[in-house]
Protein backbone atom coordinates (compact mmCIF):
# COMPACT_ATOMS: atom_id res chain seq x y z
CA UNK A 1 0.00 0.00 0.00
CA UNK A 2 1.04 3.32 -1.13
CA UNK A 3 0.82 6.54 1.22
CA UNK A 4 -0.04 9.89 -0.39
CA UNK A 5 0.02 12.65 1.31
CA UNK A 6 -2.48 15.06 -0.57
CA UNK A 7 -2.39 17.77 2.26
CA UNK A 8 -2.11 19.58 4.95
CA UNK A 9 -3.76 21.16 8.07
CA UNK A 10 -6.89 20.67 5.61
CA UNK A 11 -10.43 18.77 6.74
CA UNK A 12 -12.15 16.35 4.65
CA UNK A 13 -15.22 17.46 5.84
CA UNK A 14 -17.70 19.34 8.28
CA UNK A 15 -17.89 16.40 10.51
CA UNK A 16 -14.23 16.28 11.42
CA UNK A 17 -13.73 20.28 11.97
CA UNK A 18 -13.45 19.23 15.50
CA UNK A 19 -10.60 16.44 14.95
CA UNK A 20 -8.85 19.38 12.88
CA UNK A 21 -8.88 21.86 15.07
CA UNK A 22 -8.08 19.85 18.96
CA UNK A 23 -5.20 20.39 20.91
CA UNK A 24 -5.20 23.70 18.75
CA UNK A 25 -2.76 21.99 15.67
CA UNK A 26 -3.47 20.89 12.48
CA UNK A 27 -4.48 16.95 10.93
CA UNK A 28 -3.16 16.07 8.19
CA UNK A 29 -5.29 14.35 5.52
CA UNK A 30 -4.03 11.63 3.68
CA UNK A 31 -5.21 9.26 0.66
CA UNK A 32 -3.69 5.72 0.11
CA UNK A 33 -3.97 3.59 -3.53
CA UNK A 34 -4.20 0.19 -3.76
CA UNK A 35 -4.13 -2.38 -6.40
CA UNK A 36 -6.66 -4.78 -6.71
CA UNK A 37 -6.07 -8.36 -7.94
CA UNK A 38 -9.14 -9.82 -10.32
CA UNK A 39 -11.76 -11.46 -8.30
CA UNK A 40 -12.28 -8.43 -5.77
CA UNK A 41 -15.86 -8.03 -4.58
CA UNK A 42 -16.20 -4.65 -5.69
CA UNK A 43 -13.71 -4.93 -8.95
CA UNK A 44 -14.09 -7.96 -10.71
CA UNK A 45 -11.49 -7.75 -13.19
CA UNK A 46 -9.13 -5.80 -10.63
CA UNK A 47 -8.37 -2.07 -10.54
CA UNK A 48 -7.53 -0.03 -7.91
CA UNK A 49 -9.30 1.03 -4.39
CA UNK A 50 -8.59 4.86 -3.13
CA UNK A 51 -8.83 5.42 0.61
CA UNK A 52 -8.83 8.88 2.36
CA UNK A 53 -9.07 10.10 6.00
CA UNK A 54 -7.17 12.09 8.96
CA UNK A 55 -3.80 11.01 10.43
CA UNK A 56 -5.49 11.16 13.75
CA UNK A 57 -2.30 9.87 15.05
CA UNK A 58 0.11 11.58 13.55
CA UNK A 59 2.23 8.59 12.28
CA UNK A 60 2.39 9.81 8.91
CA UNK A 61 -0.09 6.97 6.96
CA UNK A 62 -3.85 6.32 6.64
CA UNK A 63 -4.37 3.27 9.56
CA UNK A 64 -7.62 1.67 8.94
CA UNK A 65 -9.66 3.13 11.52
CA UNK A 66 -8.81 5.85 9.74
CA UNK A 67 -10.47 5.59 6.84
CA UNK A 68 -13.33 7.88 5.78
CA UNK A 69 -14.06 7.36 2.44
CA UNK A 70 -13.07 4.95 -0.32
CA UNK A 71 -13.78 5.09 -4.18
CA UNK A 72 -12.64 2.64 -6.89
CA UNK A 73 -11.65 2.73 -10.58
CA UNK A 74 -12.21 -0.57 -11.30
CA UNK A 75 -10.46 -2.32 -15.00
CA UNK A 76 -13.15 -2.85 -17.47
CA UNK A 77 -15.61 -6.48 -17.66
CA UNK A 78 -14.45 -7.71 -21.20
CA UNK A 79 -16.28 -11.18 -20.26
CA UNK A 80 -19.11 -11.32 -18.65
CA UNK A 81 -22.35 -11.94 -21.46
CA UNK A 82 -19.40 -12.22 -23.79
CA UNK A 83 -17.98 -15.67 -26.08
CA UNK A 84 -14.27 -15.68 -25.64
CA UNK A 85 -12.04 -18.55 -27.10
CA UNK A 86 -9.44 -20.19 -25.18
CA UNK A 87 -6.20 -20.65 -26.81
CA UNK A 88 -5.49 -23.96 -28.74
CA UNK A 89 -2.63 -26.10 -30.30
CA UNK A 90 -2.74 -28.03 -33.30
CA UNK A 91 -2.43 -31.85 -32.89
CA UNK A 92 -2.18 -32.58 -36.73
CA UNK A 93 -3.35 -31.36 -40.06
CA UNK A 94 -2.77 -33.67 -42.23
CA UNK A 95 -5.62 -35.47 -42.49
CA UNK A 96 -8.38 -34.82 -45.40
CA UNK A 97 -11.41 -33.45 -44.53
CA UNK A 98 -14.17 -35.04 -45.18
CA UNK A 99 -16.58 -31.79 -45.00
CA UNK A 100 -14.31 -30.20 -47.84
CA UNK A 101 -12.49 -32.48 -50.14
CA UNK A 102 -9.10 -31.62 -50.99
CA UNK A 103 -8.48 -29.92 -48.22
CA UNK A 104 -7.05 -30.79 -45.02
CA UNK A 105 -8.67 -30.09 -41.40
CA UNK A 106 -6.47 -29.45 -38.05
CA UNK A 107 -6.98 -31.66 -34.64
CA UNK A 108 -6.91 -29.16 -32.36
CA UNK A 109 -5.80 -29.26 -28.50
CA UNK A 110 -8.64 -27.97 -27.84
CA UNK A 111 -10.73 -29.83 -26.14
CA UNK A 112 -10.72 -28.31 -22.74
CA UNK A 113 -14.63 -28.10 -22.13
CA UNK A 114 -15.33 -31.82 -20.71
CA UNK A 115 -15.69 -29.75 -17.15
CA UNK A 116 -14.88 -26.97 -15.70
CA UNK A 117 -13.74 -26.07 -12.29
CA UNK A 118 -12.68 -22.86 -10.19
CA UNK A 119 -8.73 -22.72 -8.94
CA UNK A 120 -8.89 -22.32 -5.09
CA UNK A 121 -6.05 -19.99 -5.01
CA UNK A 122 -6.97 -17.39 -7.47
CA UNK A 123 -10.57 -16.48 -8.38
CA UNK A 124 -10.01 -15.25 -11.95
CA UNK A 125 -8.15 -18.86 -12.59
CA UNK A 126 -10.53 -21.96 -13.66
CA UNK A 127 -9.26 -25.77 -14.68
CA UNK A 128 -10.56 -27.09 -17.52
CA UNK A 129 -10.98 -30.91 -18.27
CA UNK A 130 -10.16 -32.83 -21.99
CA UNK A 131 -12.28 -35.98 -22.73
CA UNK A 132 -10.17 -39.21 -24.30
CA UNK A 133 -8.81 -37.41 -26.87
CA UNK A 134 -9.62 -37.00 -30.42
CA UNK A 135 -12.43 -39.69 -31.84
CA UNK A 136 -14.86 -40.25 -33.67
CA UNK A 137 -17.78 -42.90 -34.26
CA UNK A 138 -16.13 -45.50 -37.12
CA UNK A 139 -17.10 -48.68 -38.05
CA UNK A 140 -14.09 -51.05 -39.42
CA UNK A 141 -12.77 -54.66 -39.97
CA UNK A 142 -13.87 -55.81 -36.67
CA UNK A 143 -17.15 -53.72 -36.39
CA UNK A 144 -18.23 -50.23 -34.67
CA UNK A 145 -16.07 -48.74 -32.19
CA UNK A 146 -13.92 -45.00 -32.30
CA UNK A 147 -11.52 -43.68 -34.36
CA UNK A 148 -8.34 -42.18 -32.40
CA UNK A 149 -6.65 -40.08 -34.98
CA UNK A 150 -4.12 -39.33 -31.96
CA UNK A 151 -4.00 -42.66 -30.11
CA UNK A 152 -1.34 -41.54 -27.65
CA UNK A 153 -2.96 -38.56 -26.78
CA UNK A 154 -3.00 -38.42 -22.66
CA UNK A 155 -6.28 -36.86 -20.99
CA UNK A 156 -5.32 -33.75 -19.27
CA UNK A 157 -6.21 -30.76 -17.20
CA UNK A 158 -5.83 -27.43 -18.33
CA UNK A 159 -5.47 -24.03 -16.17
CA UNK A 160 -6.50 -21.13 -17.73
CA UNK A 161 -6.47 -17.32 -16.30
CA UNK A 162 -8.90 -14.47 -17.48
CA UNK A 163 -6.43 -11.09 -18.26
CA UNK A 164 -7.99 -7.18 -18.26
CA UNK A 165 -7.52 -7.37 -22.09
CA UNK A 166 -10.18 -9.48 -22.33
CA UNK A 167 -8.16 -12.72 -23.33
CA UNK A 168 -7.61 -16.00 -21.72
CA UNK A 169 -4.31 -17.49 -21.33
CA UNK A 170 -2.82 -21.18 -20.76
CA UNK A 171 -0.72 -21.13 -17.24
CA UNK A 172 -0.26 -25.13 -17.67
CA UNK A 173 -1.31 -28.53 -18.76
CA UNK A 174 -1.62 -31.14 -16.13
CA UNK A 175 -1.38 -34.14 -17.19
CA UNK A 176 -2.85 -38.01 -16.17
CA UNK A 177 -0.23 -40.11 -15.22
CA UNK A 178 -0.79 -43.90 -13.81
CA UNK A 179 0.80 -44.94 -9.80
CA UNK A 180 4.28 -45.22 -11.41
CA UNK A 181 4.69 -41.72 -13.04
CA UNK A 182 4.10 -42.78 -17.07
CA UNK A 183 1.39 -41.04 -18.90
CA UNK A 184 -1.91 -42.83 -19.56
CA UNK A 185 -4.16 -42.70 -22.75
CA UNK A 186 -7.81 -42.57 -23.52
CA UNK A 187 -7.95 -46.10 -25.02
CA UNK A 188 -10.69 -47.86 -23.58
CA UNK A 189 -10.30 -50.60 -20.82
CA UNK A 190 -10.83 -54.17 -20.64
CA UNK A 191 -14.49 -55.41 -19.99
CA UNK A 192 -13.54 -56.42 -16.82
CA UNK A 193 -13.16 -52.84 -15.81
CA UNK A 194 -16.04 -51.19 -17.24
CA UNK A 195 -15.02 -51.57 -21.21
CA UNK A 196 -18.25 -52.15 -23.68
CA UNK A 197 -16.03 -53.70 -26.29
CA UNK A 198 -15.72 -50.14 -28.40
CA UNK A 199 -13.25 -51.06 -30.81
CA UNK A 200 -10.20 -48.64 -31.57
CA UNK A 201 -8.93 -47.41 -34.88
CA UNK A 202 -6.53 -45.03 -36.33
CA UNK A 203 -6.63 -42.49 -38.66
CA UNK A 204 -5.84 -45.10 -41.08
CA UNK A 205 -8.60 -47.35 -40.51
CA UNK A 206 -6.50 -50.30 -38.57
CA UNK A 207 -7.08 -51.44 -35.73
CA UNK A 208 -4.82 -50.17 -32.54
CA UNK A 209 -3.39 -53.06 -31.56
CA UNK A 210 0.16 -54.15 -28.86
CA UNK A 211 2.39 -54.34 -32.27
CA UNK A 212 1.79 -52.50 -34.76
CA UNK A 213 4.40 -53.43 -37.29
CA UNK A 214 2.06 -56.95 -37.26
CA UNK A 215 -0.87 -58.00 -38.32
CA UNK A 216 -4.19 -58.44 -35.72
CA UNK A 217 -4.67 -61.15 -34.12
CA UNK A 218 -6.77 -62.39 -31.26
CA UNK A 219 -4.18 -64.32 -29.28
CA UNK A 220 -0.94 -63.04 -30.54
CA UNK A 221 -1.26 -59.38 -31.14
CA UNK A 222 -4.38 -58.35 -29.64
CA UNK A 223 -6.59 -55.13 -29.64
CA UNK A 224 -4.45 -52.52 -27.39
CA UNK A 225 -6.39 -51.29 -24.53
CA UNK A 226 -5.48 -49.22 -21.28
CA UNK A 227 -6.73 -50.18 -17.50
CA UNK A 228 -5.42 -46.88 -17.13
CA UNK A 229 -7.01 -44.83 -19.60
CA UNK A 230 -10.01 -42.95 -18.89
CA UNK A 231 -12.66 -41.11 -21.05
CA UNK A 232 -12.56 -37.82 -18.45
CA UNK A 233 -15.99 -36.25 -17.65
CA UNK A 234 -16.28 -34.56 -14.36
CA UNK A 235 -13.61 -32.77 -11.86
CA UNK A 236 -13.52 -31.54 -9.05
CA UNK A 237 -10.43 -29.27 -7.51
CA UNK A 238 -9.18 -29.37 -3.75
CA UNK A 239 -7.77 -27.20 -1.70
CA UNK A 240 -5.18 -28.99 -1.24
CA UNK A 241 -4.10 -28.69 -5.05
CA UNK A 242 -5.06 -32.40 -6.13
CA UNK A 243 -7.81 -33.62 -7.88
CA UNK A 244 -10.57 -35.89 -8.31
CA UNK A 245 -12.22 -37.06 -11.65
CA UNK A 246 -15.27 -38.97 -12.85
CA UNK A 247 -15.23 -41.02 -16.39
CA UNK A 248 -17.72 -42.54 -18.86
CA UNK A 249 -15.24 -46.01 -19.08
CA UNK A 250 -15.77 -47.72 -16.08
CA UNK A 251 -16.92 -45.34 -14.48
CA UNK A 252 -14.08 -44.50 -12.46
CA UNK A 253 -13.44 -41.73 -9.85
CA UNK A 254 -9.83 -41.45 -9.94
CA UNK A 255 -7.83 -38.94 -7.58
CA UNK A 256 -4.79 -37.63 -9.00
CA UNK A 257 -2.08 -35.32 -7.12
CA UNK A 258 -1.16 -31.64 -8.27
CA UNK A 259 1.31 -33.02 -10.74
CA UNK A 260 -1.33 -35.64 -12.40
CA UNK A 261 0.00 -38.48 -10.63
CA UNK A 262 -2.88 -41.32 -9.43
CA UNK A 263 -3.33 -41.38 -5.84
CA UNK A 264 -6.61 -43.67 -5.34
CA UNK A 265 -9.30 -44.95 -7.24
CA UNK A 266 -13.01 -45.66 -7.19
CA UNK A 267 -15.49 -47.78 -9.14
CA UNK A 268 -18.25 -50.30 -9.09
CA UNK A 269 -15.38 -53.01 -9.89
CA UNK A 270 -15.67 -54.76 -5.94
CA UNK A 271 -12.16 -57.18 -7.69
CA UNK A 272 -10.75 -53.83 -8.55
CA UNK A 273 -7.60 -53.88 -6.12
CA UNK A 274 -6.78 -50.00 -6.94
CA UNK A 275 -9.91 -49.05 -4.99
CA UNK A 276 -10.16 -47.13 -2.18
CA UNK A 277 -14.18 -47.55 -2.11
CA UNK A 278 -15.93 -49.45 -4.33
CA UNK A 279 -19.56 -47.80 -5.74
CA UNK A 280 -22.95 -49.52 -6.00
CA UNK A 281 -22.57 -52.32 -8.54
CA UNK A 282 -25.91 -51.11 -10.58
CA UNK A 283 -23.11 -48.57 -12.15
CA UNK A 284 -21.06 -50.74 -14.14
CA UNK A 285 -24.48 -50.77 -16.14
CA UNK A 286 -23.29 -47.34 -17.71
CA UNK A 287 -24.20 -46.69 -21.56
CA UNK A 288 -21.08 -46.92 -23.67
CA UNK A 289 -20.14 -42.77 -23.49
CA UNK A 290 -22.73 -41.28 -21.33
CA UNK A 291 -20.98 -42.54 -17.73
CA UNK A 292 -19.97 -40.07 -14.91
CA UNK A 293 -20.12 -36.73 -16.58
CA UNK A 294 -20.08 -34.27 -13.95
CA UNK A 295 -18.29 -34.49 -10.19
CA UNK A 296 -18.11 -31.97 -7.82
CA UNK A 297 -17.00 -31.60 -3.61
CA UNK A 298 -19.22 -30.14 -1.30
CA UNK A 299 -17.43 -26.88 -0.19
CA UNK A 300 -16.62 -28.85 3.13
CA UNK A 301 -14.65 -30.54 1.01
CA UNK A 302 -15.98 -34.00 2.33
CA UNK A 303 -17.52 -35.61 0.29
CA UNK A 304 -17.69 -36.39 -3.63
CA UNK A 305 -20.89 -35.81 -5.71
CA UNK A 306 -21.01 -37.35 -9.33
CA UNK A 307 -24.31 -37.89 -11.55
CA UNK A 308 -24.74 -39.72 -14.72
CA UNK A 309 -24.86 -38.18 -17.49
CA UNK A 310 -28.29 -40.21 -18.90
CA UNK A 311 -30.40 -43.73 -17.45
CA UNK A 312 -28.03 -46.75 -16.63
CA UNK A 313 -28.84 -50.19 -19.06
CA UNK A 314 -29.90 -51.64 -15.67
CA UNK A 315 -30.67 -54.47 -16.32
CA UNK A 316 -30.29 -53.46 -19.83
CA UNK A 317 -30.88 -51.23 -22.91
CA UNK A 318 -34.25 -51.98 -22.96
CA UNK A 319 -34.60 -48.73 -20.09
CA UNK A 320 -32.23 -46.65 -21.89
CA UNK A 321 -35.25 -44.08 -23.76
CA UNK A 322 -35.92 -42.86 -19.82
CA UNK A 323 -35.96 -39.69 -17.57
CA UNK A 324 -34.62 -41.43 -14.59
CA UNK A 325 -30.72 -41.06 -13.70
CA UNK A 326 -28.64 -41.46 -10.44
CA UNK A 327 -26.70 -39.41 -8.43
CA UNK A 328 -24.24 -40.61 -6.28
CA UNK A 329 -22.31 -39.01 -2.89
CA UNK A 330 -18.93 -40.45 -1.33
CA UNK A 331 -17.68 -39.54 2.29
CA UNK A 332 -13.99 -39.42 1.86
CA UNK A 333 -13.29 -40.28 5.14
CA UNK A 334 -15.82 -43.10 5.79
CA UNK A 335 -16.33 -44.29 2.30
CA UNK A 336 -20.24 -43.67 3.18
CA UNK A 337 -22.27 -44.22 -0.28
CA UNK A 338 -26.26 -42.86 -0.78
CA UNK A 339 -27.36 -42.39 -4.02
CA UNK A 340 -30.35 -39.98 -5.08
CA UNK A 341 -32.65 -39.65 -8.18
CA UNK A 342 -32.53 -36.95 -10.56
CA UNK A 343 -35.71 -36.57 -13.29
CA UNK A 344 -34.61 -35.24 -16.57
CA UNK A 345 -36.71 -32.59 -18.68
CA UNK A 346 -36.77 -35.20 -21.65
CA UNK A 347 -35.30 -38.21 -22.23
CA UNK A 348 -31.75 -39.44 -23.22
CA UNK A 349 -30.72 -35.48 -22.38
CA UNK A 350 -26.97 -35.49 -21.00
CA UNK A 351 -26.56 -34.02 -17.70
CA UNK A 352 -23.24 -32.57 -17.99
CA UNK A 353 -21.87 -30.93 -15.03
CA UNK A 354 -22.62 -31.06 -11.14
CA UNK A 355 -21.33 -27.78 -9.00
CA UNK A 356 -22.00 -28.37 -5.27
CA UNK A 357 -24.08 -24.95 -3.76
CA UNK A 358 -23.77 -26.74 -0.32
CA UNK A 359 -24.04 -30.02 0.96
CA UNK A 360 -26.96 -30.74 -0.16
CA UNK A 361 -28.05 -28.05 -3.23
CA UNK A 362 -26.38 -28.15 -6.52
CA UNK A 363 -26.00 -26.55 -10.08
CA UNK A 364 -26.94 -29.78 -13.10
CA UNK A 365 -26.02 -28.62 -16.38
CA UNK A 366 -28.76 -30.82 -18.37
CA UNK A 367 -28.66 -30.58 -22.21
CA UNK A 368 -29.53 -32.05 -25.33
CA UNK A 369 -26.96 -32.48 -28.42
CA UNK A 370 -28.40 -30.17 -31.29
CA UNK A 371 -27.22 -27.31 -32.71
CA UNK A 372 -28.59 -24.13 -32.39
CA UNK A 373 -28.17 -23.37 -36.47
CA UNK A 374 -29.88 -26.01 -36.79
CA UNK A 375 -32.96 -26.20 -34.56
CA UNK A 376 -33.36 -22.95 -32.39
CA UNK A 377 -35.66 -25.14 -29.85
CA UNK A 378 -32.63 -26.12 -28.11
CA UNK A 379 -31.87 -27.08 -24.45
CA UNK A 380 -29.11 -25.65 -23.08
CA UNK A 381 -30.18 -25.74 -19.13
CA UNK A 382 -28.67 -25.23 -15.49
CA UNK A 383 -30.85 -26.28 -12.95
CA UNK A 384 -30.45 -25.73 -8.80
CA UNK A 385 -31.24 -28.97 -7.20
CA UNK A 386 -31.99 -30.56 -3.78
CA UNK A 387 -31.88 -33.40 -2.09
CA UNK A 388 -32.43 -32.97 1.13
CA UNK A 389 -35.70 -34.09 0.73
CA UNK A 390 -35.05 -36.73 -1.60
CA UNK A 391 -34.44 -40.59 -1.11
CA UNK A 392 -31.53 -41.89 -0.36
CA UNK A 393 -31.75 -45.44 -1.98
CA UNK A 394 -28.87 -46.38 0.09
CA UNK A 395 -31.00 -46.10 3.46
CA UNK A 396 -34.21 -47.99 1.72
CA UNK A 397 -34.96 -51.21 3.69
CA UNK A 398 -36.02 -54.26 2.19
CA UNK A 399 -40.23 -54.39 2.47
CA UNK A 400 -42.94 -56.46 0.81
CA UNK A 401 -42.08 -55.43 -2.76
CA UNK A 402 -38.45 -53.42 -2.08
CA UNK A 403 -35.40 -55.05 -1.95
CA UNK A 404 -31.79 -54.47 -2.50
CA UNK A 405 -30.46 -56.49 -5.55
CA UNK A 406 -26.33 -56.54 -5.20
CA UNK A 407 -26.24 -56.06 -9.21
CA UNK A 408 -28.90 -54.07 -9.75
CA UNK A 409 -29.54 -51.67 -6.88
CA UNK A 410 -32.86 -50.99 -5.32
CA UNK A 411 -35.73 -53.14 -6.84
CA UNK A 412 -40.00 -53.05 -6.78
CA UNK A 413 -41.37 -56.03 -7.47
CA UNK A 414 -38.18 -57.57 -9.47
CA UNK A 415 -37.88 -54.29 -11.36
CA UNK A 416 -35.28 -51.75 -11.69
CA UNK A 417 -36.16 -48.26 -10.35
CA UNK A 418 -35.41 -47.17 -14.34
CA UNK A 419 -37.84 -50.27 -15.23
CA UNK A 420 -40.35 -49.06 -12.95
CA UNK A 421 -39.56 -45.40 -14.74
CA UNK A 422 -40.34 -46.67 -17.98
CA UNK A 423 -42.98 -48.74 -17.87
CA UNK A 424 -45.11 -47.06 -14.33
CA UNK A 425 -44.19 -43.22 -14.80
CA UNK A 426 -42.19 -41.48 -11.83
CA UNK A 427 -45.63 -41.53 -9.74
CA UNK A 428 -45.10 -45.21 -9.04
CA UNK A 429 -41.86 -44.70 -7.77
CA UNK A 430 -43.52 -42.00 -5.55
CA UNK A 431 -46.21 -44.13 -4.26
CA UNK A 432 -43.52 -46.22 -3.10
CA UNK A 433 -41.52 -43.40 -1.10
CA UNK A 434 -38.77 -42.66 -3.67
CA UNK A 435 -38.54 -39.09 -4.20
CA UNK A 436 -35.89 -37.80 -6.76
CA UNK A 437 -34.33 -33.89 -6.17
CA UNK A 438 -36.07 -30.91 -6.60
CA UNK A 439 -35.11 -28.76 -8.88
CA UNK A 440 -35.72 -24.88 -10.57
CA UNK A 441 -34.11 -23.25 -13.30
CA UNK A 442 -31.35 -20.90 -12.91
CA UNK A 443 -30.25 -20.61 -16.69
CA UNK A 444 -31.67 -20.86 -20.38
CA UNK A 445 -28.26 -20.78 -21.89
CA UNK A 446 -29.97 -20.91 -25.81
CA UNK A 447 -32.79 -17.91 -24.75
CA UNK A 448 -29.93 -15.56 -23.02
CA UNK A 449 -26.95 -15.84 -25.86
CA UNK A 450 -28.27 -17.98 -28.76
CA UNK A 451 -25.93 -20.85 -28.01
CA UNK A 452 -24.45 -22.02 -30.83
CA UNK A 453 -21.91 -25.27 -29.54
CA UNK A 454 -24.03 -28.74 -29.38
CA UNK A 455 -22.06 -29.58 -26.29
CA UNK A 456 -22.52 -27.54 -23.26
CA UNK A 457 -20.79 -29.26 -20.55
CA UNK A 458 -18.32 -27.52 -17.72
CA UNK A 459 -19.58 -24.96 -15.54
CA UNK A 460 -17.05 -22.85 -13.43
CA UNK A 461 -19.36 -21.25 -9.91
CA UNK A 462 -17.02 -18.10 -10.03
CA UNK A 463 -18.99 -16.25 -7.01
CA UNK A 464 -22.64 -16.29 -5.58
CA UNK A 465 -23.35 -14.54 -9.00
CA UNK A 466 -21.19 -15.32 -11.81
CA UNK A 467 -21.35 -18.53 -13.71
CA UNK A 468 -18.88 -19.42 -16.41
CA UNK A 469 -20.05 -22.11 -19.26
CA UNK A 470 -17.53 -24.02 -21.09
CA UNK A 471 -18.76 -26.27 -24.48
CA UNK A 472 -16.40 -29.67 -25.40
CA UNK A 473 -15.40 -28.78 -28.69
CA UNK A 474 -14.51 -32.44 -29.40
CA UNK A 475 -10.92 -31.08 -30.76
CA UNK A 476 -12.86 -29.55 -33.50
CA UNK A 477 -13.23 -33.01 -35.21
CA UNK A 478 -16.02 -34.88 -35.97
CA UNK A 479 -17.23 -37.17 -38.60
CA UNK A 480 -19.96 -37.84 -41.03
CA UNK A 481 -20.09 -41.46 -43.33
CA UNK A 482 -16.86 -43.38 -41.56
CA UNK A 483 -14.98 -40.56 -42.22
CA UNK A 484 -13.15 -37.88 -40.27
CA UNK A 485 -13.97 -34.00 -40.97
CA UNK A 486 -13.70 -30.78 -39.22
CA UNK A 487 -16.67 -29.63 -36.65
CA UNK A 488 -18.23 -26.37 -38.02
CA UNK A 489 -20.74 -24.45 -36.38
CA UNK A 490 -22.25 -22.85 -39.57
CA UNK A 491 -24.10 -24.32 -42.45
CA UNK A 492 -21.43 -22.93 -44.70
CA UNK A 493 -18.49 -24.51 -43.17
CA UNK A 494 -16.76 -21.30 -41.95
CA UNK A 495 -16.89 -21.00 -38.54
CA UNK A 496 -14.69 -24.13 -36.58
CA UNK A 497 -16.10 -25.17 -33.02
CA UNK A 498 -14.09 -24.04 -30.01
CA UNK A 499 -13.31 -24.08 -26.54
CA UNK A 500 -15.39 -20.62 -25.89
CA UNK A 501 -16.05 -19.45 -22.46
CA UNK A 502 -19.66 -17.84 -21.49
CA UNK A 503 -19.83 -15.66 -18.11
CA UNK A 504 -23.30 -15.14 -17.14
CA UNK A 505 -23.77 -12.32 -14.24
CA UNK A 506 -26.69 -11.61 -12.16
CA UNK A 507 -28.03 -15.24 -11.49
CA UNK A 508 -29.24 -16.76 -8.24
CA UNK A 509 -26.30 -18.89 -7.25
CA UNK A 510 -26.23 -19.06 -3.61
CA UNK A 511 -27.55 -21.74 -1.86
CA UNK A 512 -30.99 -21.46 -0.63
CA UNK A 513 -31.36 -20.88 3.64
Amino acid sequence: MKNVLVTSGLCLSVLLLSACNSDDKDINSLTTQTTLIGGDSHCWMGGTRTDSGLDNNDNGKLDSNEVVDSSYACNADLFTDKAVHLPFTVLRDDLDNGAMPGTKFEIRNGGYGSDAAPNPNNPIQFYALTDRGPNADYSGSLGKGKMFPTPDYTPRIGLFELQTNGTITKVKDILFKRPDGSLITGLPNSSSLGGTGEIPYDAAGEVIRQDMSQPYNAQTNPIKLDDYGLDSEGLAAMDDGSFWVSDEYGPHIVHYSAEGVEIARINPFADDARNLYSLPAEFAHRRANRGMEGLTITPDQSTLVGIMQSTISNPDKSVNNNTLTRIVTINLATGAISQYLYQQEIAQNSNSAIVALSNSQFLVLERDGKFFNIDTDVMKHVYKIDISGATDLETVTAQADIAQDAALGLTIKGKTLEQVALSDGWEALAANGIIPATKSLVLDMAAKTQYPHDKMEGLWLIDNKRLGVLNDDDFATWSNNNTLEQKYLDSAQSDIDGNTLYIVDDLPLSADK
